[in-house]
């Protein structure tokens, strides 16, 4: 998990081509005149903590479920595996089907959040497949299997052999891959908030609290208008947050938030039906970028990263002092997924 990232050195510039023009000019005609909708998912279930007390993930997942559901949101969330791995590994697993029990859905995020950069296809496949043991189970249990797949870091290759193996392993397996066009660097808020909160600082987890969402609000606002700057109209978005004690505290405010600006929460699967989804990404390589900037490379067009919001500097500096540096590729910048 690391700092937010933006790689203005890769943007592809130019003209659009004939291509890019057919490509929005079919967007435009089966483009949706309904509200503009947003997905809401949730990466490193159970919980994403300071502390791996089962006491603290409970309550996280207790709050967050309960907001979820009185804000009538159906989330996916999205399983690391390892994170179970404890003597109390069957409660652990109750979390996760407090999830299904809520109405929501569970996604595979890998075994142990490896880096599909840094890691040798087959052994981030058996990585992966590790990490559906669990989950497949406990939908199986409902009449369901897992359907979607998150990459940790968003990355998805380094090179074109390694996404197309891997795409190709998914296929087999019954996944989609979770795509990603909006994020609140939540990442760089939720260690510093659970450090408050574990202290018993009030004061401190309120300054936390109230910096994210006003931080959320201006990513809400870059987000819509790079989406519609990209397509000439809003397509559905799909925002990426974390399973943390921060949004579980704030999940009614982020959902205001998100209402107020336009915004309707809807399931991944509606989300990404909407026709922009659809739009070519033949991207590989180390950067963990989210889909608008894929799709604005098809397009042969620039996002407007300079004017994008960056997460305040002290508590950038206070997730840094409190993030383990335990990560090979740790020193990458891409998003906290």
């Amino acid at each position: 998990m690391a700092a937010a990232r933006r790689f203005p050195g890769r943007r592809i510039k130019g003209p659009r081509g004939l291509f890019t023009a057919l490509v929005l000019a079919l967007l435009a005609i089966a483009a949706p005149a309904a509200a503009e909708d947003v997905a809401l998912t949730f990466d490193d279930l159970p919980t994403m903590s300071l502390t791996g007390s089962l006491d603290y993930t409970a309550t996280t997942t207790r709050r967050l479920l309960a907001g979820l559901v009185r804000q009538r949101i159906r989330a996916t969330g999205f399983v690391n595996e390892n994170k179970l791995e404890a003597t109390d590994r069957a409660q652990r697993i109750a979390l996760l089907s407090r999830w299904l029990g809520a109405g929501m859905d569970l996604g595979n995020h890998s075994y142990s959040h490896l880096s599909l950069t840094s890691t040798p296809l087959a052994d981030y496949i058996a990585d992966v497949s590790k990490g559906e043991q669990v989950t497949r189970a406990l939908l199986a249990a409902r009449g369901r299997e897992p359907r979607w797949y998150r990459h940790p870091y968003l990355e998805t290759g380094p090179t074109l052999e390694v996404r197309q193996g891997f795409e190709a392993w998914l296929s087999q397996h019954g996944y989609r891959v979770a795509p990603v066009t909006m994020e609140n660097s939540d990442w760089v808020f939720a260690l510093p908030y659970d450090e408050a909160v574990l202290r018993g600082d009030a004061a401190q987890a309120e300054h936390v609290r109230q910096a994210y969402l006003a931080f959320t609000a201006q990513s809400v606002t870059w987000y819509r208008q790079a989406a519609m700057d990209l397509f000439g109209r809003r397509p559905s978005l799909v925002l990426l947050l974390h399973a943390s004690r921060l949004n579980a505290d704030c999940i009614d405010r982020l959902a205001e938030l998100l209402r107020a600006d336009g915004l309707k929460p809807v399931s991944l699967e509606r989300a990404v039906a909407d026709p922009a989804y659809a739009t070519p990404d033949a991207y590989a390589g180390r950067d963990g970028d989210d889909w608008l900037e894929r799709w604005a490379r098809t397009l042969h067009k620039t996002l407007p990263w300079e004017s994008s919001p960056e997460p305040p500097a002290d508590i950038v500096a206070e997730d840094a002092r409190l993030e383990p540096n335990d990560d090979p590729s740790a020193e990458r910048t891409e998003s906290g997924s």
